[in-house]
């Protein structure tokens, strides 16, 4: 079976977030399920391909090609879409351009695939022009997009339609069109021949109004071709017992060595060196999807009793607030405003427990790496959430809150502290978080299944 993969960011050449991560993995975990895989993705600054012609680059990583789109105008830029200030004003053309060229590329060099595998709204342009301008190309081919994140729809004004390149008669109701602008995504849905997304759950809640982000009756029409299949980590980059990033190795035969992490993390970043506290991480965008808008209002109460560790970038406001709350609260509160790989690592080796208060979340792989560390996830029951984390009390592996609030937070975080302090009990609970399973080659099978479906 031969796929296109087609991603706006793959780790480790790009990220920003999760969808770097599952397409650094996805595509190899279906090569070694007997797929022919090439990875699509445009050539960001500081990527360096080995072959390099004046359209497009190609780097042999393992058993999968990886073709890079060039366009310095388009990509050679700091950032892949925006600033903080906000998105790029071209993103439309960034993208149209990218997805024209995966088309003429393949073309080129004759590769006919049977899946075309697209994922958000970056890449779902190449769904919509392989069902209008461009399809008498690659007809047997089956179109599948994969949605990390409803919230992150491509969403431009109606001048700009034309520079998608296809007939006007698709700027209507039925397919691009959403209440007078540019919908990308909607598109890719409308035409995909399947759509999935990241957990089972989060594909029944985007056909509510409540997680629907406009787009609800869309997704509620496509339901019988719209299922969740649960992301997985690379155990190769997450596995505490050889992640060359951490203070010290460990494993579940000497977790004891997890706190040696836990004292020199507080040593290097000025927290008050106190092993019976329990440190609290968090490697998040920080954005109210995410939680930080709780989390934010009850940190200072949660900051009395518990230490806390936040990575990550996001929204100014937010920024500044957590500033204000590190001015005050220096011996127990350490915020990094970057994305640091090799910093992230030390955080979930580092921390007692792992927060993900997110308002909604497609997925989440925080849970699945903290759990791989050690690190017990606390969680609101929400998305992917639901799926990977059953609470403490239900003979679960993580402390979870249902209702989306600071008090509900601060009162998980003290239901997980009470735990901690039985220090045999916490240990039995962390021996059992170690042994969970969320790896690729599973999660490959179900994108194999799904294939053979629709073919």
């Amino acid at each position: 079976m031969k796929v296109a993969f087609c991603s706006s960011e793959v780790f480790p050449f790009a990220k920003t977030g999760g969808l770097a991560d599952v397409s650094g993995a996805l595509p190899w975990a279906l090569a070694d399920e007997g797929c022919e895989v090439k990875v699509f993705m445009p050539l960001y600054k500081n990527i360096n391909p080995q072959i390099l012609d004046q359209s497009f680059g190609i780097s042999k990583v393992g058993n999968v090609e990886v073709i890079f789109v060039r366009n310095d105008n388009y990509f050679l830029r700091d950032a892949l879409y925006g600033t903080p200030k906000g998105d790029y004003p071209d993103n439309l053309e960034r993208f149209a351009f990218f997805n024209n060229q995966v088309i003429e590329i393949m073309r080129k060099i004759n590769f006919n695939p049977n899946i075309v595998h697209c994922n958000d709204w970056q890449t779902a342009p190449l769904i919509i022009f392989l069902r209008t301008k461009y399809k008498d190309v690659f007809k047997s081919a089956k179109l599948v997009l994969t949605i990390h994140n409803l919230a992150y729809q491509g969403i431009f004004p109606q001048d700009k339609f034309s520079i998608l390149g296809i007939s006007g008669e698709y700027f209507s109701i039925q397919y691009l069109e959403f209440y007078g602008k540019i919908n990308l995504l909607k598109g890719g849905i409308v035409f995909a021949d399947m759509v999935n997304t990241v957990s089972p759950t989060y594909a029944k809640q985007i056909q509510t109004q409540e997680f629907g982000c406009g787009l609800e009756g869309v997704l509620r029409e496509k339901k019988d071709r719209l299922i969740g299949i649960l992301n997985a980590i690379d155990y190769s980059v997450w596995d505490p017992y050889k992640d060359k990033f951490i203070y010290k190795n460990y494993s579940p035969r000497n977790l004891e060595d997890k706190y040696i992490n836990k004292n020199r993390f507080q040593k290097e970043f000025g927290l008050a060196e106190k092993k019976n506290t329990l440190l609290l991480g968090m490697v998040s965008r920080l954005a109210e999807q995410k939680g930080i808008d709780i989390l934010s209002k009850g940190l200072e109460k949660i900051l009395k009793k518990h230490q806390v560790v936040i990575l990550g970038l996001g929204e100014e406001k937010y920024h500044k607030i957590l500033q204000d709350i590190e001015k005050r609260n220096k011996k127990s509160f350490v915020l990094f405003l970057k994305f640091d790989e090799e910093l992230a690592h030390k955080i979930y080796a580092s921390c007692d427990c792992f927060l993900l208060p997110s308002r909604f979340e497609p997925c989440g792989l925080s849970q699945m790496i903290s759990y791989r560390y050690a690190t017990v996830p606390i969680v609101h029951h929400t998305g992917g959430l639901a799926d990977t984390v059953v609470d403490y009390s239900d003979k679960g592996g993580g402390f979870v809150f249902k209702n989306y609030s600071e008090i509900d937070l601060i009162n998980t975080i003290e239901r997980a502290k009470e735990v901690f302090e039985r220090k045999e009990e916490w240990l039995k609970l962390l021996k059992k978080i170690t042994k969970y399973n969320f790896s690729w080659q599973r999660t490959a099978k179900e994108y194999m299944n799904m294939y053979r479906l629709i073919l």
